[in-house]
């Protein structure tokens, strides 16, 4: 019997967005590690963050980076204007999405609220790779649909450096 089809694959069929789905062990919980598996460069393989403003005073902030980054929590807080931002821990970050750590998906969670973003930085590629909102499957797409669907807000992870 064929797997089900994970939420983001059933959002995207609805909407008619081109899309490839992968599977992969679902023991795997690293985007590196996603990215080795399929073949592509780690960049292109996007990590779904699950950030909380300090004190929480919302529903979190889904950030979706590429797989190689360190995130700079503090300057992105500067950047979207907020005192201060800090990851969730993993069984928060379950209890908010309602999906597994290695399946978050900001796709899976598109409309229920989340606000969204995106590191602008994978905008230049023709496609990118995010979890399907289940462990072991990730959904290839353009990133311009990712931003469409989700209403992700592209942010600048790494800021041009001001002159000295």
């Amino acid at each position: 019997m064929p797997a089900s089809k994970p939420p983001a694959v059933r959002l995207l069929e609805a909407r008619k967005v081109p899309h490839r789905l992968i599977r992969f062990d679902p023991a795997i919980r690293s985007a590196v590690d996603v990215a080795r598996e399929a073949g592509v460069e780690p960049d292109r393989v996007l990590k779904t963050l699950v950030l909380e403003s300090e004190p929480p005073e919302r529903k979190p902030v889904l950030l979706m980076a590429p797989a190689t980054i360190e995130v700079d929590l503090k300057q992105l807080a500067a950047a979207l204007g907020m005192k201060r931002l800090r990851m969730a821990r993993h069984a928060d970050a379950e209890r908010m999405t309602g999906l597994e750590i290695g399946g978050i998906s900001a796709l899976a969670l598109a409309g229920k609220g989340f606000p969204a973003l995106v590191d602008a930085s994978v905008l230049h590629h023709a496609t990118v790779f995010v979890s399907a909102g289940v462990r072991g499957a990730d959904i290839e797409l353009a990133p311009a649909d990712l931003v469409a669907v989700t209403g992700a807000q592209p942010v600048d992870l790494f800021p041009a450096a001001s002159p000295e």
